[in-house]
């Protein structure tokens, strides 16, 4: 079997994935449809006429203004509780001291001091709570789906009708400062605008401080009519430190100042609106659908009395509401696709209105935003036909009566004031019920398309788990089982293709996937149906053990239900430390703690030969214990999940830059670095253990002073990060320069090993001599050139590392003094020594990417991935001639070690606890108008644990070789201070082991085995997406589906890719290696024939 046509099955396999995730995805996670109608003054909203004034008035269109000037001021995450008012304290109660609380103290001093002039309201912000998408929702009036909430790296213009649209129609001025997210989404509305980058959570300050050197001036010029300020740094803080930190108390301060200086310069006819776009958790994030993310604050003020008698306690209200109020209130027309209710108690009929006129002039409000959404939910209904029939022809006609008891009030101007109340009850009713129709129907799902992937995905499960059993069986070929499937596949894409050019059809991308690996399984299918139709044991189709089987089905059962998806970050430590007892037992019970002798019969047979045992009991159970403290320990940085409010997240999880105390900041400082130098030495220590660090190749001089390079840079990288606040400053421009440099100086130096290792992964040392006067012989001389592949089997596993272009002058300059020997030393590890080597290279710079005392938790990873992979080893016999395979409980317990240190690095599968502070890790100042980088960040600092053990995942079948008993060995120490041994060509078999060298005496059992290890990995993994996509279906009308479910399959879709993508490239690193070895020997043998 060729190496290439291993990774060219395992990449059609995971193709298979591919479109089924993406099959599923767009069936499961469906975009409304938005509509691009525009309301007009010229058009009214429906039949009937409009109050009294809406026609012939400067100002006035749907209704007549009471405003001329609006000054909106959104604070970004100002969460409610931020503004709430504060009672004196009552006797007997301890006090309450937060950092937010009784900060805004502007607000509680208007709102006392003038309650007929300020409204205070809760407001209901529905989920995402990203800010691009509720920016949206503020300025539409609509939804945005769940699936935009991607979209947040990269906002796109809004096409649909809204408030900033109607304002530049009407004439306005509207002069925008803040946050640049406004400029991608509205281009070229502002008659003048102020963008500061909205994306860098670390920076506080500058667009605030942008914000204030222009707000005032402008206010002044009076050169405006409608004027934005979008304030990031209460957000930001929140990033950074979270909201009890005394650094937001500095902010909300500022906000407080910020809002008496308006209230200070506003006329008579200007609203200030004072609003939070969403709200934050415990630990300053957001995204999700919590409580405190839901809730944010809207404050109204206006020099002009509002009517009414203000409300004893802040009113709730849904967070569109604020968009067809601004627009009646400013003598707008409400955007056309608004579904939410206008703020009744804001309009009266004038200064000294009755009961009656007020309750009239809220009537009419209600019944234009009545007319409005009822002609959106007419026009939506017959562009989509996704709004159920029956409900909405039930808001019809309560609309419909509704409308009548208006006209009829207009009509009859004595009518009582309770008339008009029962209209309003009446209208109010149908609007909410045309939003929760709206939200119902936007959460439609595609079944056909739902059932399509689950069912590509099931296949590609079916296919890696039957071709893992395949791929060890005598004989056995690919190269068929691949050509022919990708042939059938690229006939069903041609002829969809075909199909769809013919009916002038748009061709769907995701169908021609799906149809293409639809057309590849069915030689498959075919051959599993053969199977079964041989009647052979059930044992033989389904390979894997019981216990490992019982495993994954309960692991697989959790994602069923969301108490057990919220507590997974607890409940895959058990599995882990469940699976790892019984590992431990496994070995002790069943006697395959395995001497050094190596079996000669195939690993699935069970005749093994019976022989004491090569480690007692209690080595595996210590490392048994050793892994389970290590899991334990690893638990301590864990993230608490929104739903257990009784939890609280490890305060390691938190920056250096969030510690008050600098005696404290300080010492974990030393500890982080420290674990940084014992990350390092550990790896140095097991490459000098194999000698491996002896080589004079450049990867090997890279790990001597590259590797401590990127230590040290990582390290002051830290110190600049963790006292960036505290700088001189006469050294900020120097800090700020060197929080850029330093980044990608470690970056850079992990690409340029990377791309050393790949140039030249084989790490040998390599002495040669002429004659018996070398003592170090390990390879008789060889007489003519072999003229067999036995031959060369005899040559290669004799020799122990080199390259030729480092000895060959020396061989040419010793021909002539008799044979040539040659001592090479490493070759037992030069497989692991090169893939240990690349992972110490991928774990730095992601390393860099999360907070500093992470750097505890890689080395517990480092640590835990040792020691299951001598406990997984311990077992596993070292077989020649073949074939080599790798448990299924060793596959299932690497995945589970993953998904350990995913939840350990602080993350969990929601939104909220993304950490975006990563996407400025070396770009401080933002990424201008890119998108990718800062998602290539954010999603390499997510997935890091899912990219490291993918990448790892050949260590398990190379380790139980590395492990192979050094057997007794005679050494004596020479003059050079260098441990040699004499080694008797007929005593080399037993004292020299050949270790990862047996893996080349059978290539083809070598390839078999890297394709079963891929496929047996990618099966684990491909049926945790498919229990999620089943969860995500089945239980698609359940109440947390989109709190729970959905982010869970989006992070484990995500993860699988990543995953895929790093077995791939740690598969194709192995074969980088076996065919630099090769041409190594090849090189090797040339002088001998000469």
């Amino acid at each position: 079997m060729q190496k290439v046509s291993v990774l060219l099955f395992l990449t059609w396999v995971c193709f298979l994935f591919y479109a089924g995730i993406a099959l599923f995805t767009t069936g499961f996670l469906l975009t409304r449809l938005e509509l691009t109608n525009q309301s007009s003054c010229q058009e009214p909203p429906g039949p009937g006429s409009l109050p009294q004034g809406s026609h012939g008035k400067s100002g006035a269109c749907w209704m007549p203004s009471q405003f001329s000037r609006v000054v909106l001021v959104l604070i970004d995450a100002l969460r409610f509780d931020f503004a709430q008012p504060q009672h004196s304290h009552v006797p007997g109660e301890p006090p309450v001291s937060l950092p937010f609380l009784g900060k805004l103290g502007s607000l509680q001093r208007i709102l006392e001091s003038q309650p007929h002039h300020a409204r205070l309201y809760r407001s209901l912000v529905d989920p995402p709570t990203t800010t691009m998408q509720r920016l949206k929702a503020l300025t539409t009036g609509s939804l945005p789906t769940f699936i935009d909430a991607g979209s947040n790296f990269a906002s796109h213009a809004i096409v649909e009708d809204n408030l900033i649209k109607q304002l530049t129609s009407a004439g306005k001025r509207i002069v925008f400062m803040g946050d640049d997210t406004w400029k991608e989404l509205f281009p070229g509305a502002f008659s003048q605008a102020f963008f500061f980058s909205s994306f860098n959570v670390r920076d506080l300050h500058t667009v605030d401080n942008g914000i204030l050197e222009h707000l005032y001036p402008t206010m002044d010029n009076g050169e405006w009519d409608v004027l934005i300020a979008h304030f990031l740094g209460v957000d930001h803080c929140g990033h950074k430190h979270g909201p009890h930190h005394p650094e937001m108390a500095k902010k909300l301060s500022q906000m407080d100042q910020v809002i008496q200086g308006l209230v200070d310069r506003l006329e008579n006819d200007t609203l200030l609106v004072v609003a939070g776009d969403h709200g934050m958790t415990m630990n300053g994030d957001h995204g999700g659908d919590s409580e405190l993310e839901v809730s944010a604050a809207l404050f109204l003020y206006s020099p002009t009395a509002f009517p009414g008698a203000p409300p004893e306690e802040p009113e709730v209200i849904p967070q569109v509401s604020l968009v067809p109020t601004l627009a009646l209130l400013l003598g707008l027309p409400i955007p056309f696709g608004n579904i939410g209710e206008v703020m009744a108690g804001l309009f009266s009929g004038g200064s000294d209105s009755e009961p009656y006129s007020s309750a009239l002039a809220q009537a009419s409000a209600l019944h234009i935003n009545a007319q409005q959404v009822s002609r959106f939910l007419h026009t939506y209904s017959a562009a989509t036909q996704d709004l159920q029939v029956k409900e909405l022809r039930r808001l019809q006609n309560l609309f419909s009566k509704a409308s009548a008891g208006y006209q009829q009030a207009l009509q009859n101007p004595q009518g009582t004031e309770e008339t008009l109340r029962t209209v309003v009850a009446e209208l109010q009713q149908f609007l909410r019920g045309a939003r929760a129709i709206c939200i119902e129907s936007w959460a439609r799902f595609s079944l056909v398309r739902m059932a399509g992937g689950a069912a590509l995905l099931a296949a590609a499960c079916f296919l890696c788990l039957f071709a893992s059993q395949w791929a060890v069986s005598p004989g056995f070929f690919f190269r068929p089982l691949l050509l022919i499937p990708v042939a059938w596949g690229l006939t069903w894409a041609i002829l969809y293709a075909g199909l769809s050019a013919t009916t002038g059809s748009k061709l769907d991308s995701v169908i021609l996937g799906a149809v293409a690996a639809t057309g590849s399984l069915l030689p498959f299918l075919w051959k599993i149906w053969a199977g079964w139709g041989s009647r052979r044991p059930l044992a033989t189709l389904l390979p894997i053990p019981g216990p490992v089987l019982l495993f994954l089905l309960i692991r697989l059962a959790t994602f069923f239900s969301d108490s057990f998806v919220v507590a997974e970050a607890r409940s895959t430590p058990f599995l882990l430390g469940s699976l790892i007892l019984f590992l431990v037992a496994q070995l002790h019970w069943e006697g395959q703690l395995l001497p050094p002798k190596l079996l000669t019969v195939s690993r699935l047979s069970s005749s093994a030969p019976t022989c004491p045992p090569r480690h007692s009991g209690a080595y595996a159970l210590r490392l048994g214990i050793g892994l389970l403290l290590c899991t334990r320990l690893a638990g301590l940085f864990h993230r608490c999940p929104e739903e257990t409010p009784a939890c609280h997240s490890s305060p390691w999880l938190s920056p250096l830059a969030s510690m008050v105390g600098g005696q404290a900041k300080n010492l974990w400082y030393g500890t982080c670095v420290g674990s940084l130098v014992a990350l390092l030495g550990a790896v140095r220590l097991w490459l000098h253990h194999y000698s491996n660090l002896k080589s004079p190749e450049p990867p090997v001089l890279f790990v001597r002073w590259g590797l401590p390079l990127m230590v040290l840079g990582t390290a002051a990288y830290w110190a600049l990060a963790s006292g960036a606040d505290e700088a001189p400053p006469r050294l900020q421009a120097l800090v700020a320069g060197a929080s850029v440099v330093l980044p990608r100086a470690v970056a850079g130096l992990a690409a340029s090993g990377l791309i050393l290792l790949l140039w030249r992964p084989v790490t040998v040392l390599v002495k040669a001599g002429a004659g018996a006067s070398r003592t170090r012989t390990i390879l008789t001389p060889f007489s003519g050139p072999p003229m067999s592949q036995a031959d060369l089997d005899y040559v290669v596993p004799q020799i122990y590392r080199h390259m030729q272009e480092e000895f060959q002058g020396r061989l040419e300059r010793i021909k002539s003094q008799g044979p040539v020997t040659v001592a090479a030393y490493q070759l037992g590890s030069v497989y692991s020594a090169t893939m240990v080597t690349a992972l110490i290279l991928l774990a730095f710079p992601l390393l860099l990417l999360h907070v500093e005392r992470i750097s505890l938790v890689f080395l517990l990873l480092f640590l835990q991935s040792f020691l299951l992979l001598h406990l997984l080893a311990a077992g596993i016999p070292v077989t020649i001639p073949g074939p080599f395979t790798v448990p299924w409980q060793a596959v299932s317990a690497w995945a589970l070690l993953a998904t350990q240190t995913f939840y350990s690095t602080g993350h969990q599968p929601v939104f909220p606890a993304i950490h975006w502070h990563a996407a400025f890790v070396g770009f401080p100042e933002g990424h201008g108008s890119s998108t990718w980088v800062p998602a290539v960040l954010v999603g390499a600092n997510t997935f890091a644990s899912h990219l490291l053990f993918a990448v790892g995942c050949p260590l398990l079948l190379l380790w139980p070789f590395l492990c192979e008993s050094q057997g007794r060995r005679k050494r004596r120490q020479l003059p050079g201070g260098e441990a040699e041994t004499r080694v008797r060509p007929e005593e080399e078999e037993e004292e020299e082991p050949l270790m990862e060298m047996r893996l080349r005496d059978a290539p083809h059992h070598f390839n078999a085995a890297l394709l079963q290890l891929g496929l047996k990995y990618l099966f684990v993994l491909g049926v945790q997406i498919l229990a999620c996509a089943l969860a995500a279906s089945i239980l698609r009308r359940h109440l947390m589906v989109w709190k729970v479910f959905a982010p869970k399959f989006i992070f484990e879709a995500i993860g699988f890719i990543v995953s895929s993508v790093g077995l791939l490239l740690g598969i194709a690193l192995v074969m980088r290696v076996d065919g630099a070895l090769s041409s190594w020997f090849r090189k090797l043998v040339l002088p001998q024939q000469r």
